[in-house]
């Protein structure tokens, strides 16, 4: 499970202001940083899922420029050969 930075101490406070039980309060910010860290860890892109999506987005691209380049240099070949034929 991912770190969680979430200051279950201050929400509590916060809600007891609002006129939330302490129980109950305590339980809301147990229930909300369990829901962050869950997010974290199951929803939300890490820095290495970002640059391995990077790698592979740089990776096709290259196939791409390759696969372009044969097909003009066949391009080429075939517009010669006609050029020659004609």
């Amino acid at each position: 499970m991912s770190a969680v930075t979430f200051d279950t101490l201050k929400f509590v406070e916060r809600l007891e202001k609002a006129g939330v039980s302490r129980e109950h309060a305590s339980a809301i910010a147990e229930a909300q940083k369990d829901a962050f860290a869950e997010a974290l860890d199951n929803q939300l892109a890490t820095k290495s899922d970002i640059l391995r999506l990077e790698n592979k987005i740089e990776t096709l691209e290259l196939r791409l420029i390759l696969k372009m380049g044969g097909m003009m240099v066949v391009a080429i070949g075939i517009v010669a050969t006609l050029v020659k034929l004609l």
